[in-house]
């Protein structure tokens, strides 16, 4: 069973860790943790030119062709590097729905902005329960005409304040079943009756509230089929947990790397700290996580990409990487001890993104139901 990356996507991950490792240093992670935008305009720039955000569009729409799965290969390359700014936002959350279910008038407005980086774009789905199943979806929206009128609040939703367009899931059915009464909208974020307002969070990332009051669309705002907006829900939460796995993997195969050169180099009683039995152990600990979530990841991505029921497999995936980040963590910070929790050393960038991406598009035990139903209990 061959498991290595093609020749195009080991190209791909070589160019992507050269370009970030010489433009996203720690020092501009760290800038834009602060900044009020919390991404680089100019690098996002750069990224569009090599044809990042478009990577997996069709070439009609300014895309590169490309698969979901060698899109994965450059999300593992960003979570290494801490990439910050709305990339899995746009790209995941945003184009991928719209080239799944758009109409070809839409494909031909948005798609295009995308992949030129013109336009950023969000999902606007979580709500103040903070679940990820039909019922949960309380924020309305009503018709009116020839138009709608969206009317609630979305919690955690990433890059709002920067977005040009926000893909909204509402409720259009309070008759139907859960599942049949929902329906996806493109709204512009500039809409009269918008307003955000940040959320702290742990890995210093931009998550935002979102209000909806009276704010108007036009029917053709409809993404997909009214009230059928479900499936499609669950289609993108599936990729962006596989996303979200990737860029993690990203951080703790870093992490791994971090801890054995600082494992070689520390001594202590006149000797490297690698030498003792206790720490070799640990990091034989760390690479068994880091493998098992590379192998899980990579076979979701590969299942998905393929457009095969993956639904246990990106349960697994998320599953098991949720447990596994926690224990590499742990052992990262035992190992590097003191120095590892100043402010200063960058093992905290990727301790504080791996506890955060935990619960992100649902946790270890939201996925744990998830397989157990898959296998028929």
């Amino acid at each position: 069973m061959d498991l290595s990356l093609s020749e195009e996507q080991e190209m791909l991950k070589k160019m992507a860790r050269d370009f970030l490792t010489n433009r996203c240093p720690k020092t501009l992670v760290k800038e834009m943790e602060t900044s009020e935008k919390g991404y680089s305009p100019e690098l996002w720039q750069e990224m569009a030119g090599l044809g990042w955000m478009g990577l997996v569009l069709p070439e009609k729409y300014g895309g590169g062709g490309m698969s979901f799965l060698d899109l994965s290969v450059l999300l593992e390359e960003m979570g290494r590097s801490c990439l910050p700014g709305p990339f899995l936002s746009t790209v995941v959350l945003g184009s991928l729905p719209i080239l799944d279910i758009g109409n070809e008038e839409q494909k031909r407005e948005y798609l295009p902005k995308i992949a030129s980086g013109e336009a950023i774009f969000t999902l606007a789905l979580t709500e103040p329960n903070a679940k990820y199943d039909a019922a949960s979806i309380a924020v309305k929206a009503t018709a009116d005409n020839n138009d709608y009128i969206i009317n609630g609040t979305k919690l955690f939703v990433p890059d709002a304040h920067i977005a040009d367009y926000l893909l909204c899931v509402a409720r259009t059915n309070e008759l139907a079943k859960p599942e049949n009464g929902i329906t996806i909208f493109l709204v512009d974020a500039k809409s009269p009756g918008i307003s955000c307002a940040v959320l702290k969070t742990i890995a210093s990332d931009k998550l935002y509230e979102v209000v909806f009051d009276q704010v108007r669309v036009p029917k053709k705002s409809i993404l997909g089929q009214l009230d059928q907006g479900w499936s499609e829900v669950q289609k993108i939460i599936e990729r962006a947990a596989v996303a979200k796995c990737c860029e993690t993997l990203g951080g703790i195969q870093q992490m791994l790397e971090m801890t054995v050169d600082y494992a070689k180099e520390r001594k202590q009683f006149d000797r490297p700290i690698g030498s003792f039995q206790v720490i070799q152990h640990y990091c034989a600990n760390m690479a068994t996580d880091v493998d098992g979530s590379r192998f899980s990841t990579y076979q979701a991505a590969w299942t998905l990409s393929e457009g095969l029921p993956c639904t246990k497999e990106v349960a697994i995936a998320k599953a098991w990487l949720s447990e596994a980040c926690k224990r590499v963590t742990a052992l990262a910070h035992q190992i590097h001890g003191a120095i590892g929790v100043t402010i200063d050393h960058d093992l905290q960038f990727y301790t504080r993104r791996a506890n955060a991406a935990e619960a992100t598009f649902g946790d270890a035990d939201f996925y744990r139901e998830i397989i157990a139903q898959e296998m028929g209990l």
